[in-house]
């Protein structure tokens, strides 16, 4: 067989030791070689159609690292080079000239640049508030102690609804008075010969009806004492206002005296905006000033109102001039403490107006971009501010009847920033 052709062709050619060591490895190879076939005929047939299968991925990795090793490619790379020139001048401007290079007309719009009259506003951070002025403070008119409170915090109330009940020792002598002076008058009315008593019996029922009127009665209360001839135990304290109460200061069984606040009430329909002005602006507000207001929780919502009040001084903590505003809010979908932000006009400008598309914003500074020539762009810093969060009006860096870029700043800035 093939070992021995092999065996007697190494006896031709090696010497007896080496032919020796020659046969012991045969024979060791051997053995191993049917140690490992007994071993896989021993295994199952799933076992061994998994190592046949992991002989074969091995054998296709040899072979596929060997192919590798030996094949180059040779690939040839064509590399395009582009001359860029940059230049930056004594104002800080910075210009872009792309040699061969047409910026696609679908990304980059340009337009000439032209001034006209927008308005020049401030912002004015601020909130809403109850109108003062259309508000009510209700204080007891008369001591005693609280029995019952019949409106708290957020409930409606109409012009002589019952909010408070108190129990006032002077209320009771108070009725106990108007009766008394009540029957005297009636007495006398019957009599014609007492005129002068009937007269000062007349002055002291209308000072006794006066007096419950200043308590709180009604001329309806009145009416009632005069009819059924007994005075009533609790005095009802009633609201003057329609509106609803915004603040209660007292508790049931709480024992007050005459002047002491019991709960403030207001409209919810009659609001305040109130805003705050820097310092160095309020040289440039006047009364009169049209704002247009914004809320955050209703950003599509557009309200335009006349300052009608500015403080005499300015806030010793924020720095602030307050400044206040009329909001009609009938339909009542306001409510007070709410952020809102106003934008103030105090005049107008004469500035070039570019969609917000136009402005790149770097931290503290706003760059646009014109176009100087078929193939070169100069980036300017310029000075404005927003006018309605969709254009933004230049008032410095951009002079009229230059070619602005009003699409794709952002991009181009990115050409601009790589040679940086």
């Amino acid at each position: 067989g093939p070992w021995a052709l092999l065996g007697i062709h190494v006896k031709q050619h090696f010497n007896p030791n080496l032919i020796r060591y020659f046969n012991q490895l045969l024979e060791a190879l051997s053995s191993k070689l049917k140690n490992a076939l007994d071993y896989y005929w021993q295994l199952s047939p799933e076992s061994r159609y998994r190592l046949r299968l992991a002989a074969f991925a091995f054998g296709i990795l040899v072979v596929g690292f060997t192919v590798g090793r030996l094949t180059t490619v040779n690939r040839a790379i064509k590399i395009e080079q582009q001359e860029k020139q940059i230049a930056v001048d004594q104002t800080g401007a910075m210009s872009l000239t792309l040699p061969g290079v047409t910026l696609n007309p679908e990304i980059y719009r340009f337009e000439k640049a032209t001034r006209q009259a927008v308005p020049q506003e401030i912002k004015v951070p601020g909130r809403l508030v109850f109108n003062a002025e259309k508000g009510k403070l209700l204080s007891a008119r008369v001591s005693g102690r609280v029995e019952r409170i019949y409106a708290f915090e957020g409930a409606p109330v109409q012009p002589g609804t019952p909010v408070i009940e108190l129990y006032s020792p002077d209320f009771n002598s108070a009725q106990q008075e108007f009766l008394l002076s009540y029957r005297t008058v009636k007495i006398l009315s019957e009599t014609n010969s007492l005129t002068n008593l009937f007269a000062d019996a007349k002055i002291t029922q209308d000072a006794a009806a006066n007096r419950l009127r200043n308590l709180g009665f009604s001329d309806g209360d009145i009416l009632a004492l005069e009819r059924s001839g007994k005075s009533q135990p609790n005095l009802n304290v009633r609201s003057t206002i329609s509106g609803v109460v915004v603040k209660r200061n007292v508790e049931p069984g709480a024992v007050v005296n005459n002047g002491d606040p019991l709960m403030f009430m207001a409209d919810p329909k009659a609001l305040w905006f109130a805003g705050n002005i820097f310092e160095q602006d309020a040289r440039n507000i006047e009364r009169g000033q049209t704002m247009k207001i914004h809320f955050e929780a209703f950003p599509e919502l557009e309200i335009i109102a006349k300052v009608n009040y500015i403080a005499p001084t300015v806030d010793a903590q924020t720095r602030g001039l307050l400044i206040r505003a009329d909001i009609d809010n009938r339909d009542g979908s306001l409510r007070p403490d709410m952020y809102a932000n106003a934008k103030l006009q105090i005049g107008s400008a004469q500035a070039i107006v570019v969609p917000q598309t136009a402005i790149v914003r770097d931290k503290d500074l706003r760059y646009a971009f014109i176009r100087t020539g078929p193939e070169s762009y100069r980036r300017l810093v310029v000075k404005g501010y927003d006018l309605d969060g969709k254009r933004y009006a230049i008032t410095e860096g951009v002079e009229p009847n230059a070619d602005i870029l009003i699409q794709g700043a952002v991009l181009l800035n990115e050409r601009f920033t790589k040679q940086e």
